[in-house]
Formats: C-alpha cells, structure tokens, sequence
C-alpha cells in the first residue's frame, strides 16, 4: 500500500541477513518468523516453453511514491473523489509500465527514450491528478499536505537492483534481509535482490503464459532448503483470551471474481488491476455499500456471517489461455495463467497473549500485506509462504517455495489485531489498526484486542523446478500490479466485517472464554 519512511536496517554482517521477527499463522495459533535465506541466479537468462525466467534489461520496471499511504487525513466527503484519483494514479503507472514493455527497441536505440518519452510524461499526468486530489480536499474545507505535490516524479528500477525506500540491494542475484518495524510494532521481513527483474511484459514467445513481467528463477526456492525460521509465540499473560472461532466459507469453487477493491477503490472498476478469489459475502465488486453487504448473501455455514474475505488468485504458468484472458485485472494487466483454485480455506478467529478482546464493529475493513511492497518497500508486507509440513518451520516472505513431493503450498495471512475503537476505516486503511508488539502481545496505545483473523489457504500446484539454465518449470505466480513483476513479497488479503445475530459478539465471548467454537 505505502512507502513509509523506515527504520535504520541491521548492519549487512553476511550475505545471508537476519530478516527481522513476522507475524504468522501455524499450530493453530500465532507464532513469529524469523527467517534467514540467501538466492542466487545467472545473468545468461532466455525464455522459452512453459518455463520462466529472468530477462536482461536496462530497467526493469517504474517506481512510483505511493500517494495514498501519504494521505492519512481526508474528509469523509472528499473520500469518494480522492479514492477515484487514487484509482487513476494506479492506472497511469499501468499505461506507462506497458508502454515500457513494449518499446524496447527504442530504448535500445536511444538512451533518453524512457525519460522522456515514458517518465516524464508520466509525472505530469500524475502532477495534474494529485492537484485534483487537492481540490478534492479543499472543496470540503479539508487541509492539503502540499508536499504530497513532490511525488508526482517516479523513477525507473534496473532488472539487478530496487531502491524503494532508499535501499539499494547488491548485484548478482544475491538476496539481502533486513528487518523493519511498522508502526503497529510488529516486525516485517526483507526484501529481496532482483537480479531477476523480468523486462516488464515484453513478450519472447512462448514462456508458460506470463509475458515476461514474472515470475523469475530467483523469485522460487526450495523449502527443504531453507534453515527454520519460525519462532514461539509470546508468552500469555493471565488475562489471555484463548479461544477460537472458525467459520467454514469454502474456497470460491463457484469463481466469484473480479478485479475491484471496494476498499481502495470504491466505484472504480478494475480498482484494484488484478482478480480476486472471494467467499463470504458474494455480493462485493466496486460498487457494494455496506447496506448491499447486508443483502448479499454468503458462502459461509454459519448464515450470519456475511463478511467479506478476498485475495488475489494464484495462477500456474503453463500456457493456458484464462477465460480473462483478454480482460481487464487479466491479460489487460499481465496477470495470465490458470487460476488456480485453494484445496482449503481455512478462516480462524483467534485471541491476544494479552488480553481480552473487544468484539469487532460492523464493517471494520483490514487489508494485511502491501499488494505494491516490491516497489513500496517492506514495510508493510505481510507475505507468508510456506508448505504443508513445514509451517511450523519454515515461513518465507520475499520468496515462492519449491514444495517436495507429497507436499502443497501454503498461503498464511494474520491481520492486524489492535483496533483504535473508533474508525473502521480510515484515509489510508491501515492506521484504524495496527499489530501488536512482537514480543508481548500488546497492543499499542489508544488501541484495544479485537478478534484477530488468521487464514491458511491451501494449493495443489505442480511442483516447480530450476533447472541448469536458469529456466523455471511450473512456475507459478500471484496475481498483482503489472509494475510489481508478480512479486511473493506482494501477496496480500482483504476483509470486511459484516455480522447478523450478534454473531460477533459471540466470536468475542468464544474467545474470551477459552473456548473452540464454529
């Protein structure tokens, strides 16, 4: 979602850095990462058949500030305006990141092209929306920050190297960790190194379906291989609250899709440039109130539980033509591939180490995880990638795992579990939550223990495999923003609370009481 400024990194003692403790999900309960991991990839890279891999190229991809993580006080009549210019300022990056796809030859002929055909024009554009966000504000009596006007300028990302928040990586494939503590205090993962940057949706013939904008060989590792990583959850203090809630919705076998946010882009189309799975709630696109949530139906057991849970599809990179093959949040915006369905969907409510929760306000929205953390920075990433099996072990944020045989791969998603018990959603959709410290459970302060949501998703994918040339077969891949080259370190999940019958007050209860409820 945004680029926040960050703290000072651990000093770089060894290629392979600590990434810093990450909220997970496993044993049925919480438990935090800690996780170690180096890659490595050739720069001899080609294309060809169902595989992937890393394509040479002078820039890689466009690099953009993330306006809306910068607007954390907008009128609430300004929102709908503000929210649509959000949506056009996504749009823009995509036309512009296509056109970089498609012009490489140009930029071959002439080193200025991307400048100042692609660039420069891009900042303008930009320049004109964030001023009709400003009159958006004003119009309202609202107060414009007037150095947001400073971010229309975005800059370009070579294929071996990213500078999102002023970091810049090492070369030659080398994956660097490093730790980063959000503002809710908990702790995220590192990013890696792109030595294997794609070239951004040029397309080389046949390439298992992706059009060369990801993923690449160094984006993959085999789980066996990785040390474990996964720690202990904190200590609970006598006034925990130890239950838990499960609530059984399905896995969207029926395919609602579609490639809107109501969260971030309300009454945009597309909003959100790529597709997502959606159980629960089965009437939420673009333009859903929560009055049409109330009316939506759900795909859940329990009838009063019309919330709304979404995340982006997974696909497997084999060549198949999609049937969104040629549309928007599809083909349009170079997510390609067969979706795959999850073989579980398991949705749990579980307590804090700490303290009792408070039951969770009707329509509270969370989004966990930053869909654009590759060009953001690691911030606000909240990826885990894991294998059955190995949960408990070994959890990856920045990487996609290899799973052996007999074994399947694991999406985990913990959203934040602090609440500041008045907004359920505020300007930026993060700062009305915030995670608990790592080390003891609590939230900060002016915020309360909610319920927190923990979802483990489960996928049947042929297993991939790096071969000697770098190539990768069966790759597979989230679907994103085009500019985020179908990064792991992107996955991210969406939920908006939407209860009948006193049904969360009596989540509450269950998990205050220390009880196993459904």
């Amino acid at each position: 979602m945004g680029r926040n400024t960050r703290k000072r990194r651990t000093p770089l003692a060894t290629k392979a850095i600590a990434a810093s403790a990450a909220l997970a999900l496993g044993g049925g309960g919480l438990i935090w990462a800690n996780f170690y991991a180096s890659a490595h990839e050739s720069n001899n890279q080609t294309w060809g058949g169902n595989q992937t891999k890393a394509a040479t190229a002078q820039v890689a991809t466009i690099s953009c500030p993330d306006v809306g993580q910068k607007l954390t006080n907008v009128p609430y009549r300004a929102r709908q305006g503000v929210a649509t210019e959000l949506a056009n300022l996504d749009k823009q990056i995509t036309e512009a990141y296509n056109r970089l796809a498609s012009t490489r030859q140009a930029q071959t002929n002439d080193p200025s092209f991307v400048q100042n055909a692609i660039v420069g024009p891009l900042k303008n554009k930009r320049a004109a929306t964030i001023d009709r966000i400003r009159i958006d504000i004003q119009r309202v009596g609202g107060r414009f920050n007037s150095s947001l006007s400073q971010l229309a300028a975005c800059t370009t990302q070579a294929a071996n190297q990213t500078t999102a928040g002023g970091w810049q990586q090492g070369g030659n494939g080398q994956q660097n960790n490093g730790g980063q503590q959000n503002n809710g205090g908990q702790q995220q993962g590192g990013q890696q190194n792109n030595g294997g940057q794609q070239q951004g949706g040029q397309q080389q013939g046949s390439n298992g379906g992706q059009g060369g904008d990801g993923p690449a060989a160094a984006d993959f590792v085999d789980i066996t291989k990785v040390a474990p990583n996964v720690q202990g959850r904190p200590r609970q203090l006598q006034n925990a609250s130890t239950g838990t809630f499960t609530t059984r919705c399905g896995v969207n076998a029926n395919q609602n899709h579609n490639s809107d946010n109501v969260i971030v882009a309300p009454g945009v189309t597309n909003g959100a440039h790529h597709v997502h799975d959606y159980v629960g709630n089965q009437k939420v696109n673009a333009f859903s109130s929560n009055q049409t949530f109330l009316q939506g139906g759900t795909s859940c057991q329990n009838r009063n539980d019309l919330s709304a849970y979404y995340w982006p599809v997974i696909r497997e990179q084999d060549g198949t033509q999609e049937k969104d093959a040629g549309a928007d949040g599809g083909g349009k915006d170079l997510n390609v591939g067969k979706i795959l369905v999850a073989q579980q969907a398991q949705i749990k409510y579980v307590g804090s180490p700490a303290s009792k929760v408070a039951a969770m306000p009707q329509f509270l929205r969370i989004i966990t995880g930053d869909a654009k953390a590759f060009v953001n920075g690691p911030a606000n990433a909240n990826a885990h990638w894991s294998c059955t099996g190995f949960e408990n072990k070994v959890q990856l944020t920045d990487k996609y795992p290899i799973c052996p045989q007999g074994s399947n791969v694991v999406r985990l998603f913990a959203f934040q579990s602090c609440w500041d018990g008045v907004n359920i959603d505020s300007a930026n959709h993060r700062t009305h939550v915030a995670f608990a410290d790592p080390a003891s459970g609590v939230c900060p302060n002016g915020f309360k223990a909610i319920p927190q949501l923990t979802m483990r998703l489960v996928y049947n994918v042929p297993q991939p495999v790096v071969q000697a040339d770098g190539t990768v077969k069966n790759a597979y891949a989230v679907d994103g923003f085009p500019e985020e080259l179908h990064k792991p370190i992107t996955d991210h999940d969406d939920f908006i609370s939407v209860t009948t019958g006193g049904l969360a007050n009596k989540i509450a209860n269950c998990i205050n009481r220390g009880q196993n409820c459904q």
